[in-house]
């Protein structure tokens, strides 16, 4: 069963009918009805960040955006937690990422990414290098939710990046998702996180399918 329709199932049961799909690769593999398609012609060379605004038509400001990456599925109980959650950018981390890192890998610190909360439970670092187990209060899972009246500010936030420079080691088109939302928390909005423990899964190789038991969590 392909990655998308465990999305498009679960949306489907909670009515949820304005989805959008970024394509890129193979894009004419992906056709369902449900769905209007956009497409990022330089799919090759960029990453999430470019790719996201290709659909920059979206941040209109007339609805709130839910982001999910395309390799993870989630359960109902993830979605009703981060469709509750109405804060300006609602960022859902895995509390319980320990378990779900230690199955996959011998040691998680070689993969997991850091993420601290200050005392005001904002996230204040998300996406760099972890070099204790202490700088991780939960792992961040692809998923985001922004408030419909920041969307347009977002967008101008974005478009207003001096294209000249390295964002965490990348060039402006390669961007990581993580680093745009670090410096949304310096400069722009508070990133509220949206806690869960596991009910999700990420399929980066077939092998990652034995780990099912995390998405029913």
């Amino acid at each position: 069963k392909p990655l998308i329709e465990y999305q498009l199932d679960l949306f489907g049961k909670y009515g949820v009918e304005d989805i959008n799909v970024i394509t890129g690769y193979l894009e004419e593999m992906i056709e369902y009805d449900r769905i209007r398609k956009f497409f990022n012609p330089n799919f090759n060379k960029t990453n999430m960040v470019y790719t996201l605004f290709c659909a920059s038509d979206l941040f209109d400001g007339e609805d709130d955006i839910l982001i999910s990456y395309g390799d993870i599925i989630f359960n109902e109980t993830v979605y009703e937690k981060i469709k509750k959650s109405t804060d300006e950018i609602n960022v859902v981390i895995d509390k319980n990422w320990k378990d779900y890192w230690a199955a996959r890998m011998e040691n998680p610190l070689t993969d997991a990414e850091t993420l601290k909360i200050n005392h005001d439970g904002k996230i204040i670092e998300i996406g760099k290098k972890a070099n204790s187990f202490n700088d991780i209060e939960g792992q961040y899972i692809g998923l985001i939710k922004i408030r419909k009246d920041i969307v347009r500010n977002l967008l101008s936030f974005y478009k207003s990046l001096d294209q000249s420079l390295l964002y965490d080691g990348k060039d402006f088109d390669n961007m990581y998702m993580t680093s745009f939302l670090q410096m949304i928390a310096d400069n722009e909005y508070d990133l509220t996180p949206v806690h869960i423990y596991n009910g999700w899964m990420e399929i980066d190789e077939p092998s990652d399918l034995k780990y099912y038991s995390f998405l029913e969590c």
